[in-house]
């Protein structure tokens, strides 16, 4: 039988961990059948504090290809304002064509008022806002006119309440709120929609005991968030299914206020 995303080619940056929302974003759109190009930065990791995963990237393309689907990986550094072409490239020159992106890379290493400064901004701003927009109107100059396509960028909930501790995160994240709403009325013509999602607060294994059991307290459901919660809703959008939706900021977010 075949798969809602078979012959399509899906790009996803911010894959670099196995157990990370850019992981289960692949896994699910190899299993609806589409071919995956993923990003990471292995050296964001480990300059945040994060265990290390060496192997992971190659480790989740073997798995990728197992399901079926041909997977390729890109290190890439996001920072660099050179890197939304270059992901593209790539992508076209493995695979031939793309059809789906999904911004899912993030920068975030805690900024408050004692320690924001340009430096710190100037790095959130590359990785949250630059590189999305840039990748965005990349895809859409290099394939409009060849039929449907998508864009899903992962946002949070900045424009819902406050974040303190992350003010260069919170306000380069809110951006894609904005592009997302302006962008889709320019790539609609071309039959590509754009969407963002945010998927409240996900256990990618950086929450602690106390702050998940906190979290999930304000959650409808009483838990938090997974990876393969985003993954499944991605799935949905990126697939025909969603061919009426775009330009929308969507709270797939388990109720959490």
């Amino acid at each position: 039988m075949k798969k809602s995303l078979s012959g399509q080619t899906a790009i996803i940056t911010g894959a670099s961990r196995g157990q990370g929302i850019g992981a289960a974003i692949c896994r699910a759109l190899a299993d609806a059948g589409a071919n995956i190009f993923l990003t990471g930065w292995q050296k964001y990791d480990a300059a945040i504090g994060r265990p290390p995963e060496p192997d992971s990237p190659e480790v989740l393309a073997t798995e990728l290809r197992r399901k079926g689907v041909e997977a390729d990986r890109l290190e890439i550094d996001l920072v660099d304002s050179h890197a939304p072409v270059q992901i593209i490239d790539g992508a076209e020159e493995r695979f031939g064509s793309a059809h789906i992106l999904v911004n899912n890379a993030c920068h975030s290493v805690g900024e408050s008022l004692d320690t924001l400064n340009a430096g710190l901004l100037d790095q959130n701003f590359a990785v949250n806002a630059r590189a999305p927009i840039l990748l965005s109107v990349e895809f859409v100059r290099r394939f409009a006119g060849k039929g449907a396509r998508r864009i899903i960028s992962l946002t949070s909930g900045q424009l819902r309440g406050p974040m303190p501790g992350e003010l260069a995160y919170a306000v380069t994240k809110a951006s894609i709120d904005a592009f997302t709403i302006s962008f889709a009325s320019e790539a609609g013509r071309f039959g590509i929609t754009v969407n963002a999602v945010d998927p409240g607060p996900t256990d990618t294994g950086w929450m602690g005991d106390e702050l998940k059991r906190s979290l999930s307290k304000r959650s409808a459901l009483g838990r938090t968030g997974s990876p393969a919660d985003v993954a499944r809703f991605v799935q949905f959008l990126a697939s025909s299914e969603a061919d009426w939706i775009t330009g929308q900021i969507l709270r797939s977010n388990g109720g959490f206020w």
